[in-house]
């Protein structure tokens, strides 16, 4: 029998999913001081890593291309390991510039994220899973559900 319902996906509000960290907001914020020295880090690792891609890009004869490549990968695994442990804590990494982070969160039975960023003394946004940074709202509305 066909279906006149189309076959487009829908968004469909997801719910909490077994053995995921979820933050409430408090915890969030508590996170800060231990997330922020990562996020410094990997902020640092990140800009180093450009900066040796770059200069890969623009060698001149005289360059050690395999100092530079050494550099390159050990920059690169430093940031995996940075990634890694904020993965740990329970958090995704969203944008090395800006150190933008989310947090898994529950609001009204569904998955929401808490939003950071480097240079924040807390979390002050949040944003359904498939709003992205533009979509972010005050964490504000979360208190008045």
């Amino acid at each position: 029998m066909a279906s006149n319902a189309s076959n487009a996906p829908t968004a469909i509000p997801q719910g909490p999913r077994p053995g995921k960290k979820y933050f409430t907001l408090g915890e969030a914020n508590r996170s800060l001081p231990y997330v922020t020295r990562v996020v410094e880090d990997l902020t640092v690792s990140y800009d180093r890593v450009v900066e040796i891609r770059q200069h890969l890009a623009t060698l001149s004869p005289t360059d050690n291309r395999e100092l530079l490549e050494n550099e390159l990968e050990a920059g690169m695994d430093r940031l995996s390991e940075l990634v890694d442990e904020l993965q740990q804590v329970g958090v995704e990494l969203k944008d090395f510039e800006k150190g933008l982070l989310d947090f898994p969160s529950l609001h009204e039975g569904r998955e929401i994220y808490l939003c950071w960023h480097r240079g924040e003394k807390a979390v002050h946004t949040w944003h359904e899973i498939d709003a992205g940074y533009a979509g972010r709202q005050d964490v504000a509305a979360l208190e008045q559900h």
